[in-house]
């Protein structure tokens, strides 16, 4: 299992600027979630983010909540989300990185949640509701299963806790875009850039940047201002969720291939 930090040196050394698409797992069903993952993989994907279901999403927009509902609503559990990692074969290229809040985590307990995560192939984890104050014990239990754990940072934050969450972070930061949740953006805000250029004086990490981004376009602006990975989430969960799943596989196919083409 690749760490998220050692593809990103990779990348880096090529020049590229990572892709991340994000979908939710279990929506239309685990299945359809299961050749989602591949096909993302086999069409440019650098990195693909995993979320697992849950009843209150409090960073996500009404796309990415919708499917969480919908996922809840068929049964999905953290077990089968992990079960059906586990299954894929051939084994992913592109690392995964687990997306969940920090409730499902506590209730498993970190040393069993974060074995299980590396029982099944899991990279990397995003916790956007964790704070910083309290990510020791996140940080101590995923080191010990080879996970590289991800912190946010979001565009209110100011240069000393910038510093601190960077210093804390691994694989990557992830430079949250706008105030607010996730979702669709027709344009990305001007002050973006100067977030970047903010993070990039705290730390020599690689920055990815999400929430917000919808088109080839701003995924080439992003790069072109500094950013290390794109990630894009409800483009994507919308369109899985748009029509019938052998269309929508096609459809997220050639949508990641145009992303990573604006990245190389």
């Amino acid at each position: 299992m690749a760490l998220v930090s050692d593809r990103f040196r990779d990348l880096r050394a090529r020049g590229e600027c990572a892709l991340i698409p994000f979908i939710t797992a279990g929506d239309p069903d685990l299945g359809t979630t299961a050749a989602a993952l591949r096909v993302l993989d086999q069409n440019g994907a650098d990195f693909i983010e995993l979320g697992v279901p849950y009843s209150d999403p409090l960073a996500d927009g009404p796309v990415i909540q919708a499917a969480a509902t919908r996922a809840l609503n068929h049964g999905v559990t953290l077990d089968a989300v992990l079960g059906m990692v586990k299954a894929l074969q051939p084994p992913l290229q592109a690392p995964l990185i687990l997306f969940t809040y920090y409730n499902p985590i506590l209730n498993r307990g970190i040393d069993q949640f974060m074995a299980d995560l590396a029982a099944a192939g899991i990279a990397g984890l995003v916790v956007p509701d964790l704070p910083l104050e309290e990510v020791d014990a996140l940080l101590a239990g995923a080191a010990a299963a080879n996970i590289d754990v991800t912190l946010l940072v979001a565009p209110t934050s100011p240069p000393d806790r910038i510093a601190a969450i960077a210093a804390q972070a691994q694989g990557f930061v992830y430079l949250v875009s706008v105030t607010g949740v996730t979702g669709v953006r027709s344009e990305l805000q001007g002050r973006v850039k100067d977030l970047i250029d903010n993070l990039k004086q705290s730390t020599d990490k690689p920055v990815g940047v999400g929430f917000g981004v919808s088109d080839p376009d701003q995924a080439q602006q992003l790069k072109a201002w500094g950013a290390d990975g794109v990630i894009v989430g409800s483009a994507f969960v919308k369109r899985l969720a748009a029509d019938t799943p052998e269309i929508a596989l096609k459809t997220i196919a050639d949508f990641c291939q145009s992303l990573k083409a604006a990245l190389v």
